[in-house]
């Protein structure tokens, strides 16, 4: 097992083979949203989880959330896709409370013990969420993925759901970016030992601290940072509530080596599709180089949570985010009224 390179049985690691988002917005909306008594209408286009009302008040988030590998060690891999695919319920203020596996296993090129590890490692790190893995569901498959479907409680009146974003409120991130050129430099051997310890240490950190703090700050809403990058995640939290955000490149918090990869060419193909999708939507100074450009839309894989909270509570939710010890508390933008979806980068 230790010979085995994870990385090598993917196409692309990680959220950066999310579909692109420009091709995602194609298909859906020639499909109009399924009604039903349980699901709630009251959430954003592009949210981050399902809400599911049910009968007697109770609310649920419900999500599921796979990966290919962006590191070589298998238990590891199996608690980043779980931290991963728990992100998406922590973003809509919710605690994760039951899990299904789904899995994608070349079963003739890795061995089984393998296949046991990545779910040793899932199942422990959502047992460190408080979540079960109860069961799930694995194919044969010629690339390797693996990740949760999760099913978590929300509060009803307090669901962090884009369409309650507000103008004035300030934008806080709770992770540092690069991920998306971490990983592809892994894939290449690139990356020195104390920055992959850096890459694990980012994506196996629980958004479940952010998630609470954003709770006692009374934030509006808030989304998580993956495979569609900063800019793309802040459009669709833009898009849910017909709103538009200024952002200060020089505010975001970004991994260490981030800047060196990107400026030795180690970007993922995701993250210049990301690009390419927010570029006609987002107007960036001329001072903001293509590189920090590229940063902003570098697709993330469980990245930090975003966090919508007006001006009054910004303080309160930066202090609770330290106490936390999230490894960001960066104010990087703001929401103003303007067109849906519309993104000003200024250095």
């Amino acid at each position: 097992m230790a010979d085995i390179r994870l990385t090598s049985f993917a196409t692309g690691g990680g959220c950066a083979r999310k579909l692109a988002a420009e091709d995602l917005t194609q298909v859906l909306k020639r499909l109009g949203p399924q009604s039903h008594a349980w699901v709630d209408p009251g959430v954003g286009p592009f949210e981050d989880a399902a809400i599911v009302r049910m009968p007697g008040g109770r609310a649920l988030a419900y999500t599921v959330d796979f990966i290919t590998p962006i590191v070589d060690d298998p238990e590891t891999f199996g608690a980043i896709a779980a931290a991963n695919a728990l992100s998406d319920v922590y973003a809509m203020g919710g605690e994760p409370q039951v899990a299904l596996a789904v899995c994608g296993f070349p079963r003739e090129r890795i061995g089984l013990e393998v296949l046991e590890a990545i779910f040793r490692g899932g199942r422990d790190k959502a047992a460190e969420a408080g979540c079960a893995v109860a069961g799930g569901h694995t194919i044969q498959d010629a690339e390797l993925k693996y990740g949760l479907c999760v099913i978590g409680e929300v509060d009803p009146g307090h669901v962090l759901a884009h369409p309650r974003l507000c103008v004035g409120d300030r934008l806080v991130l709770t992770k540092p970016l690069g991920v998306g050129v971490y990983a592809q430099a892994v894939k290449r051997g690139a990356l020195a030992r104390a920055e992959l310890d850096e890459l694990v240490r980012v994506t196996t950190t629980l958004n479940k601290t952010a998630k609470d703090a954003a709770l006692a700050a009374r934030a509006h809403a808030a989304t998580d940072v993956t495979g569609f990058g900063l800019l793309g995640h802040l459009r669709h939290l833009l898009l849910g509530a017909g709103l538009a955000a200024r952002v200060s490149a020089a505010s975001v918090p970004l991994m260490s080596q981030a800047r060196a990869l990107v400026a030795g060419g180690l970007v993922p193909g995701g993250s210049r599709c990301n690009l390419d999708y927010v570029a006609p939507q987002t107007r960036f100074a001329p001072a903001v180089s293509e590189d920090d450009r590229l940063l902003l839309a570098d697709a993330q894989t469980s990245g930090g949570l975003l966090i919508a909270v007006s001006p009054s509570r910004v303080e309160q939710l930066c202090g609770e985010l330290a106490r936390a010890g999230t490894l960001a508390q960066a104010v990087v933008g703001e929401v103003v009224s303007g067109p849906a979806g519309a993104i000003e980068v200024r250095p």
